[in-house]
């Protein structure tokens, strides 16, 4: 059978089966039902925010946080990022700005904003990384000297916190996706946490055609909302993500113990302070692109799926090639990541004997290149 880089987690059949019976009495299947109320309240508790906005899912979280802070201008960000960030600046007609990632954690680095920030610039839109935090604190400091706002995405980051602080607490606001393949899902979805009552409310209007009453629509919103069934398989899944978390770390200790010592190899960031959710297990090969690419096909020939991600950078993407700010020269860091990174298969229920069949490909396979 083959070994994906990720598997989605799925509760018991019989307790999803309960949590949606409700759903065949009230017929209420959207337009934030009883179920996506309960849900939006637990994810506050569990994220300790005091706002969360459940989306359709995450991209469409972050175009609308995008659109309610009604931002115009140069947004400085990571290009060693999923697609998604990206295109949501771009599709709300903002530029962004690229800044070079650090080689200690793959995150923006703070030393490197204040030189790219101009009169055009209006906020900083970092990207927490595989579950590594940004440097929120040295982020924040030059938003502040510049009156800059800072909003993160923070797709890989749900249960995340850096001494005792979550995650969903940094920035003015912060994009959750929910997508199956992350550590905590609700099939499709997504979320923006923040303490801001006012951009909650805005939020709202995005997220519902702008609507304000059965009479009454206000702005030009689109539609986002998250459906019943979703915020139903949130509410499961969210009941058994420590234990996810904790099956997840099991896996990635036992690659740590694996893997540990192979020349050549760089294994996942250790941040200090910071409790991860182990989201995923990304190596990066010193020998850059060949070498990347050799174990990438040995995994692949006993039927391993490692996933070069994120590679290519989303600035050498076809849809962005050739345009203006988008010269990656000035990305040394980020250009060498992105050519030597691949994440192996992590998630609960991987087993031990599988966990040691790729480690075993990947020594003889970074031996042999």
């Amino acid at each position: 059978m083959r070994i994906n880089v990720t598997r989605s987690s799925m509760p018991d059949f019989e307790e999803f089966c309960r949590e949606i019976r409700p759903l065949w009495d009230s017929h209420w299947l959207t337009n934030n039902g009883e179920k996506l109320l309960d849900l939006q309240s637990r994810l506050e508790a569990y994220l300790d925010v005091s706002h969360v906005s459940p989306f359709t899912n995450g991209h469409l979280a972050l175009e609308a946080l995008l659109e309610a802070l009604d931002l115009e201008g140069e947004v400085i960000t990571t290009p060693f990022t999923f697609a998604s960030t990206t295109h949501a600046l771009v599709r709300k007609g903002l530029t962004p700005v690229f800044c070079d990632i650090r080689e200690s954690d793959y995150t923006l680095d703070p030393a490197l904003l204040e030189g790219l920030i101009t009169e055009k610039t209006c906020a900083i839109l970092p990207v927490h990384v595989y579950g590594c935090l940004c440097d929120a604190d040295a982020i924040q400091a030059v938003a502040d000297r510049h009156g800059l706002k800072v909003i993160y995405d923070a797709a890989h980051a749900f249960g995340v916190s850096r001494n005792g602080v979550s995650a969903a607490r940094l920035g003015l606001a912060s994009m959750f996706s929910f997508h199956a393949t992350k550590v905590y899902h609700t099939i499709e979805g997504g979320a923006v946490a923040t303490e801001s009552a006012e951009l909650t409310q805005k939020l709202a209007l995005v997220r519902n055609f702008g609507i304000t009453g059965p009479d009454d629509v206000v702005s030009v919103g689109g539609n986002a909302k998250m459906n019943e069934f979703q915020a139903a398989m949130g509410l499961c899944n969210l009941r058994h993500v420590d234990g996810e978390i904790a099956a997840r770390r099991h896996v990635h200790e036992r690659y740590m113990d694996r893997l540990d010592g192979v020349g050549g190899l760089r294994l996942p960031p250790v941040q200090p302070g910071v409790k991860g959710n182990y989201a995923y297990f990304p190596v990066v090969f010193a020998g850059g692109r060949a070498v990347r690419d050799a174990v990438c096909e040995a995994l692949d020939r006993e039927g391993v799926y490692a996933r070069k991600y994120f590679y290519p950078l989303v600035t050498d993407f076809e849809c962005y090639r050739g345009r203006d700010g988008f010269d990656t020269s000035r990305l040394p860091v980020a250009r060498r990541v992105s050519d030597g990174v691949a994440t192996l298969p992590l998630y609960p229920g991987l087993a031990d004997a599988e966990v040691d069949l790729i480690c075993r490909v990947v020594r003889e396979a970074v031996r042999n290149a």
